[in-house]
């Protein structure tokens, strides 16, 4: 990241913004008239939402630069990017605002189920956000050294 150039940051800082304001106002940790939550967001919501924004806006600047990655290792990477983005929304979001988990489990299992379970799928996304930014970057380095990708 130290060879990034402002329009990486700038790509990475909208990116963060756009994550966060739509994270933030779906799952109702932005107040708006448009989605309100039932249950009051635990405390740690608020710092995993913002890192995961902030993760999600660097991964989406580091696809600004040539990549050695080969296609199997590119998907990989994307499929881990999308898990932790989802992982993310489900962590922070509301468990009885989540039809698909009261569907699944009820309203009392949402609260006793996967209300508890919200803390370890949070750290979940910001452990795979932080795998693939890594993997991203390292092999931007890669290709940087090695010149591979250049005419």
């Amino acid at each position: 990241m130290s060879e990034w150039t402002a329009r990486h940051w700038s790509v990475a800082a909208l990116a963060s913004a756009v994550v966060a304001l739509v994270t933030g106002a779906v799952t109702g940790l932005v107040p708006n008239p448009v989605f309100t939550r039932m249950i009051e967001a635990p405390w740690w919501s608020y710092p995993v939402w913002l890192v995961s924004a902030v993760l999600s806006g660097l991964l989406v600047a580091t696809y600004l630069a040539p990549s050695a990655q080969s296609e199997a290792e590119r998907t990989r990477d994307q499929r881990r990017n999308v898990v932790g983005a989802v992982l993310s929304f489900l962590a922070v979001g509301c468990p009885t605002c989540n039809k698909l988990v009261v569907l699944a489990l009820g309203t009392s299992g949402a609260i006793s189920w996967f209300g508890p379970l919200q803390p370890l799928l949070a750290i979940g996304s910001l452990a795979l956000l932080g795998f693939a930014l890594r993997a991203r970057l390292r092999s931007a380095r890669v290709c940087r050294l090695s010149g591979a990708g250049r005419p």
